[in-house]
């Protein structure tokens, strides 16, 4: 039995408060702050009464921190203003996956964790909403004196780059005090469409893939979140590409997952969800057929601020209330996002694993395609050259067979690219290039390429050799046209040597006929190479690759002319080169759907002429 009482100078006037307890401890409630007290322990004898008590001790109670200001403690002050700015104490997990990184806020706990993954523009407000996001987590309040930075920006860059360079996991394990009941695993990606272009966008598409194909790297997620400025009326050519590159990555189970956060937020509804839905963007719909979202405005987050005994008039005619008002609303804002994200089903990337995998395998076809396309093209028009040249030469080579000719013939030659801090895969069975770049430098990890397949053979070569025939080497091979010589009697050899028989100069004018229509069949063949790999993808994924879209390029083409961003000539190149490869994919598709509209014709018509007879 423990009896506790404030302390008096008047021993005799204590008034003695009593709990009991059956073990070794016992818990005190009630009690109030910066108070003394007296406390004393007695034992409840049952029917021989109560012993005497023993010696009084008196002790004091303390105010009991919050978990805001027990971090601010221990955290670094980067910003002495009104509210002071601290970064909260990090550590870094090494992930070893090219192009992410990880940190770790606290100690691991157990318990639920949910897993959200920010995707936006450049300039789109994410980095902030991080930040406030951390700050209604640990219990920072208006009143505060202090602020927390998680995302630490680096301030000498430009704001036309992202400052976030690498796909960066952070893992926020939970403790006493969170606002939120689970631990938190925040996926911050960079922001797409900075003034780098297109191929800076595409290196961050690579990023996330290799996050999500890692054996240690994400497993399951709970949100997709799209972070997108309230005042775009429609998506710009930058937020489209970001929604059809990260989309295309994840199967249609993660479309439920999908949810849109509003950025610089008013009142209004958004303009911004009406582009979304123009743009089909597949996302859970409210039931005024708008996407599931949530506004944010972080306008206040590191605004000035005074605790209310301070508060003047003319603060409040210097905005000060309005900025505890957009305070308020975004801390209900956040409050809301979370509530729902702990209602979302967790969905396993397995199915977007074999997405990203066959994703990646079909870009490196179509880029092998294209160039064994040109190649098959080249070797028609050497074809042809050859044969009206022979027609047109005809009496002179047949009085002398040493007569030259001269046509244009494609070699494959040897591209170094030593000093580039790039890698390849090149097989050394069939002596082409399998895979360039390539991010596997060591030729004992070629397993991991992109290029070979789950049962360790090359999805690309024409020998389909294993994964272990395949290097980096210091070159690429690489198609040239080249100007070259011959004459009649080298010809007349070289189709001995390869046939056995001797042919005369009409026989060779016959064989290059065959042989043309044996290559234009090749060229057929490879165009539709990877249609299987095509199909899959477009079964299960939620988009198809944006490079399926040669309409969609020019719109970027046309976005990044008027625009007027520096660097964008260079860009505009690569995005031409891009179109070619989109325009082989929607060629390859439009001629396999016209085959099978052909073929379902021709067996209607037979059947009808069957039943017609019979």
């Amino acid at each position: 039995m423990v009896e506790y009482s404030k302390t008096d100078d008047n021993e005799e006037a204590l008034q003695w408060n009593q709990t009991q307890s059956a073990g070794e401890k016992v818990i005190l409630s009630g009690l109030q702050t910066d108070t003394d007290y007296a406390v004393r322990v007695r034992c409840d004898c049952g029917s021989a009464g109560k012993s005497k008590e023993s010696n009084t001790v008196k002790v004091c109670t303390t105010t009991f921190n919050r978990l805001a200001e027990l971090l601010r403690i221990k955290s670094k002050k980067i910003k002495s203003d009104s509210p002071s700015v601290y970064k909260l104490p990090l550590t870094e997990e090494h992930m070893n996956i090219d192009g992410c990184k990880k940190f770790n806020f606290g100690k691991e706990t157990e318990g639920q964790n949910r897993t959200i993954m920010l995707l936006g523009a450049t300039g789109s407000g994410k980095s902030t909403l991080i930040d406030g996001m951390i700050n209604y987590i640990v219990g920072v309040e208006w009143e505060d004196s202090f602020r927390f930075k998680f995302i630490n920006e680096d301030q000498s860059t430009s704001q036309a780059h992202s400052q976030t360079s690498e796909v960066t996991v952070y893992k926020i394990n939970h403790q006493d005090g969170f606002q939120i009941p689970f631990s938190l695993t925040i996926i911050d990606t960079p922001g797409f469409g900075d003034t780098r272009g297109i191929e800076r966008d595409r290196e961050i598409t690579e990023q996330i893939r290799n996050l999500f194909t890692s054996s240690h790297g994400v497993t399951d997620i709970d949100a997709v979140c799209f972070v997108a400025q309230a005042a775009s009326a429609r998506l710009t050519a930058t937020q489209k590409y970001v929604f059809d590159s990260v989309l295309s990555i994840f199967g249609k189970d993660v479309a439920e997952n999908i949810r849109i956060l509003v950025t610089f937020a008013d009142g209004q509804r958004p303009p911004v969800l009406e582009a979304i839905n123009a743009a089909g963007v597949p996302c859970p719909k409210t039931k005024d057929g708008l996407p599931v979202h949530f506004k944010f405005n972080n306008s206040a987050l590191f605004a000035e601020n005074k605790s209310f005994e301070r508060v003047s008039r003319s603060d409040v005619g210097k905005g000060g209330r309005f900025d505890q008002m957009f305070w308020e609303m975004g801390t209900e804002s956040i409050k809301s996002f979370f509530a729902a994200l702990n209602l979302i089903e967790t969905k396993s990337l397995t199915l977007t694993k074999e997405v990203l995998r066959e994703r990646k395998q079909l870009e490196i076809s179509v880029e092998n395609l294209q160039e064994q396309v040109k190649l098959g093209l080249a070797k028609i028009e050497e074809i042809k050259e050859t044969s009206e040249k022979l027609k047109d030469h005809e009496a002179e080579i047949s009085r002398n067979e040493n007569f030259e000719i001269e046509v244009t013939v494609p070699k494959c030659i040897k591209k170094g690219i030593l000093g580039k801090k790039e890698y390849v895969t090149n097989c050394s069975e069939c002596g082409v290039t399998c895979h360039y770049p390539c991010q596997i430098p060591d030729d004992a990890s070629k397993r991991r390429c992109s290029a070979i397949g789950s049962d360790g053979n090359c999805t690309q070569c024409e020998g389909k050799c294993s994964w272990d025939n395949h290097h980096n080497m210091p070159f690429r091979w690489e198609i040239q046209q080249v100007k070259e010589k011959r004459t009649l009697k080298e010809m007349k050899e070289k189709h001995r040597k390869a046939t056995g028989k001797k042919i005369t100069f009409q026989g060779l004018v016959d064989s290059l006929k065959d042989e043309y229509k044996n290559v234009q069949a090749a060229v057929v063949k490879l165009m539709e190479r990877s249609a299987k790999c095509l199909n899959k993808l477009r079964e299960i994924a939620l988009k198809p690759n944006p490079l399926s879209t040669p309409e969609y390029i020019d719109m970027l083409v046309e976005g990044e002319k008027s625009e007027g961003k520096p660097g964008w000539k260079k860009r505009v190149e690569s995005l031409r080169s891009m179109k070619e490869k989109a325009e082989l994919m929607k060629e390859k598709r439009e001629n396999k759907q016209r085959k099978r509209e052909q073929h379902n014709k021709q067996h209607h018509d037979d059947l009808w002429e069957y039943n017609s007879k019979y």
